[in-house]
């Protein structure tokens, strides 16, 4: 029986040579999955038949963009996942959806080998094939780019000779990965970090120094879950797409950063997440409305391990699947709105409100009607310092 591969097909020039490339190489017949994250570009139909005439035996596209905002995006909302701080992990969060669509197809067509686009440089690599082997141990990866020295040369001049009917086009300066979640740009002039971003590089976000009115939007939430807009329901994916258009139309949600990749090297990286910026800010804002102190301060340090995680590629790994059951449990109370300003580059929260609120007007104010108990703050602090005072005490006596 033939060996098949499966491969993670985009409808490129790249990923269209590798089908042929691959089965030169390895003698295997090669089915090519494209899956839909909300990237835009051609219909899948187009990509699927694009496939077929560059020699795949079989074709699989998949319209994943619902599944990515509910299982994927989701997740990440509720841990407010800002790797770094910054980088809400726009395509680290896009390949465990994609990996677990060329996994099925691998079962369902009996192949042996996955294989992808990636360099040996990058995440991704690692993203798609530490994800594949967490679900299928017994599957082997393949990356042609990686192990067989498919230079973009090479691929053109594979293409040419093969008649393949795909466009050879000059190469974009960039490297470019986009999803309903936000945009990536990178390489080019972008890689000496003195050079300034220029406006060209941009699709998601209008220029935010131009002058245009404010925009104002209420989210509501209900248990971490974004459910409606301005008071009208929508989807978890309906959600990221309206504010990716509204708070993009305000220059919401540029990042250029440089990070640490998990291949150990930095690398500067420009970012657009417009819709994933104003959600997380939201939430953000409402979990210090609804969750108790002490929750909120592990919450803090688990989302900053859940990133990481996710950055790294371990979306399967049982610390991470752990780390989804503290933060659903930690959500539960997150229900409310948040009112949000988008303008200027910013997405600045002025309002909040919710049901679960354990902010308490009498104890809080200042005014008549104060609840708070001043007279016990003496003694809460008495003790609260004890141990600092005895320490304080012993050197003191120390030093003389």
């Amino acid at each position: 029986m033939t060996e098949r591969v499966v491969l993670a097909y985009s409808g490129g020039l790249d990923t269209s040579v590798a089908i042929g490339w691959i089965a030169e190489e390895t003698g295997a017949e090669v089915i090519a999955v494209a899956v839909d994250v909300g990237q835009g570009g051609e219909d899948l139909d187009v990509i699927r038949k694009r496939a077929l005439a560059c020699g795949a035996v079989e074709a699989e596209v998949a319209d994943a963009k619902d599944e990515f905002a509910d299982e994927y995006c989701l997740p990440a909302i509720k841990a407010n996942a800002l790797y770094m701080d910054r980088y809400p992990l726009v395509s680290a969060l896009s390949r465990p959806t994609i990996v677990k669509h060329l996994v099925a197809a691998a079962k369902k067509h009996g192949a042996t080998t996955v294989a992808h686009g990636c360099t040996g440089k990058g995440n991704d690599q690692v993203r798609f094939e530490a994800g594949i082997v967490a679900l299928a141990p017994d599957l082997k990866c393949i990356a042609p780019v990686r192990d067989y020295a498919m230079t973009r040369d090479k691929a053109i001049a594979f293409c040419e000779d093969k008649q393949l009917p795909i466009a050879t086009t000059k190469k974009s300066p960039y490297s470019i990965d986009q999803n309903v979640f936000g945009r990536a740009v990178e390489t080019g002039f972008l890689e000496d970090i003195w050079n300034a971003p220029i406006e060209d590089i941009y699709e998601y976000t209008s220029n935010p120094a131009e002058a245009r009115e404010a925009d104002e939007v209420i989210i509501t939430f209900k248990e971490g879950v974004p459910v409606a807009i301005d008071g009208k329901p929508v989807s978890v994916l309906q959600a990221v797409q309206q504010l990716n258009e509204r708070a993009g139309a305000q220059g919401v949600g540029r990042i250029d950063m440089v990070e640490d990749r998990l291949v150990g090297i930095k690398s500067r990286e420009v970012y657009e997440a417009p819709g994933a910026i104003a959600l997380i800010t939201a939430h953000q804002e409402l979990e210090n409305v609804t969750v108790e102190r002490e929750l909120a301060r592990y919450k803090r340090q688990v989302e900053q391990r859940w990133g990481e995680l996710v950055y790294d590629g371990q979306w399967f790994s049982p610390l991470k699947r752990a780390l989804d059951g503290f933060i659903n449990e930690a959500n539960q109370h997150v229900s409310g709105d948040v009112r949000l300003t988008l303008h200027g580059g910013r997405a600045v929260v002025t309002g909040r409100r919710s049901q679960e609120s354990l902010y308490d007007f009498n104890l809080a104010t200042y005014d008549t009607g104060d609840t708070f108990d001043q007279s016990a703050a003496r003694g809460f602090i008495d003790i609260y310092s004890l141990s600092s005072k005895i320490a304080a005490r012993r050197d003191l006596a120390g030093g003389a």
